[in-house]
């Protein structure tokens, strides 16, 4: 790799990381929002929070970095002309295919971080994700007992904890248990804490005591405690984990298990699924091809780049959502998948015979924006003097363009 490419590498790479990572964090900021009922009604803390929201950063980046790596090039490509960078190497003797070289490594090195997301990286995160909220939710201690209230479980059973100092960690523990009609157990300790173990679930108090009465007996007996566990297994729901389609690994949604029943089931949307994530990262490629044949020819700093820029715009954002929408449509008419094939295949096709071939694509010249401008106004002054309104379109644009 030359010194020219190295430096074309830096500045698209270097923006596009610059981008990738200011566009997730403002996606990922709007939704945790989704997930804030964490802290107010599962009454988690703040690093639960943070940890579990976390985890959906790298699932957010498998649809932003195609994004990212677009506005990377048009960005670079622009300042390279702006600076008349291209037109000194094109002066040069360097051909467009020479300097795509390095704009090609950045395409493949993110088709590849693509690929690891949509494959491995991304299922492995959701499903993680998947079981952190459905312990959260399942969670005896956070979801049922709140804190200065006293929580009725179920019949005959009432907790109640004065605070709560630290995630699983209580003081002023109070269970009454009146379950058993032949007798009722109060329970209170200065201290408690959840404990797991393999058989099971427990809240270990500590310094309390016992009170136990008997409905045939008159006087309660009292039982003072250093430690005491009453066992929450047979009271907390265990957590019920089932993964979708986007929790399953690409050799899963390939080849599912015979006794997969969602992959059984679902089986126009798992070949839907397995076809998405397969050219998922082709898009980055046909992408940094769609703009590097817009904007990667030399132009004079004179001529503007407005209608290029557009241009790229439309192209990717309408290759996106053929995919989008073949994918859909192929749940139930799936030879859509071939047609979003073929839409990704002719793009990176068409952009790659005109970068090796050198043919410039101007279509800011070829685009008279100005002109289309002016016939629209004429035709707006004609429409409006067959209603006898006077607008004088020419008039106020000969103003515009010169106010003197």
């Amino acid at each position: 790799m030359t010194s020219i490419d190295r430096y074309i590498f830096r500045t698209v790479f270097g923006a596009f990381l610059l981008v990738l990572f200011n566009l997730t964090a403002v996606i990922w900021i709007t939704q945790i929002l989704q997930q804030i009922d964490l802290i107010t009604n599962q009454g988690q803390t703040i690093l639960v929070f943070l940890r579990i929201t976390s985890l959906m950063v790298p699932i957010l980046m498998l649809v932003i970095a195609p994004i990212a790596m677009v506005i990377a090039i048009s960005y670079a490509l622009t300042k390279l002309n702006g600076d008349s960078e291209l037109v000194v190497m094109n002066a040069a003797g360097i051909a467009p295919r020479r300097v795509f070289r390095a704009v090609l490594l950045v395409c493949f090195i993110v088709a590849i971080f693509v690929a690891v997301l949509s494959a491995y990286l991304g299922p492995m995160l959701q499903r993680s994700m998947a079981e952190a909220l459905t312990q959260v939710r399942t969670d005896f201690i956070s979801n049922i007992i709140r804190p200065g209230a006293f929580t009725v479980f179920e019949r005959g059973l009432v907790f109640h904890i004065r605070e709560k100092t630290a995630e699983n960690q209580f003081r002023g523990v109070l269970i009454d248990d009146s379950r058993d009609p032949e007798e009722r157990a109060t329970i209170i300790a200065e201290y408690g804490q959840i404990v797991q173990r393999p058989e099971g679930s427990f809240l270990v108090m500590r310094d309390g005591n016992v009170e136990r009465h008997r409905a045939k007996e008159r006087d309660p007996s009292i039982v003072v405690f250093d430690r005491y566990a009453f066992d929450l297994s047979r009271l907390a729901r265990g957590p019920t984990v089932s993964y979708g389609l986007r929790e399953k690994y690409l050799w899963e949604l390939a080849s599912p298990a015979p006794d997969d029943p969602t992959a059984q089931s679902l089986a126009a949307q798992r070949r839907a699924e397995l076809h998405d994530r397969l050219y998922a990262p082709l898009y980055p490629l046909a992408f940094g091809m769609i703009a590097f044949t817009i904007l990667g020819f030399p132009r004079t700093t004179r001529q503007s780049r407005a209608i290029s820029i557009v241009a790229v715009v439309v192209g990717v954002a309408g290759l996106r959502l053929a995919g989008f929408a073949g994918t859909a449509m192929a749940v139930k008419f799936p030879p859509m998948l071939i047609v979003v094939y073929v839409l990704v295949a002719a793009a990176m096709g068409f952009g790659g015979y005109v970068v090796w071939r050198g043919i410039a694509i101007d279509l800011d010249e070829k685009i008279d924006f100005a002109g289309a401008v002016r016939r629209s106004a004429a035709a707006m002054e004609r429409i409006a003097a067959w209603f006898h309104i006077n607008l004088p379109a020419e008039q106020w644009l000969r103003r515009l363009e010169n106010p003197e």
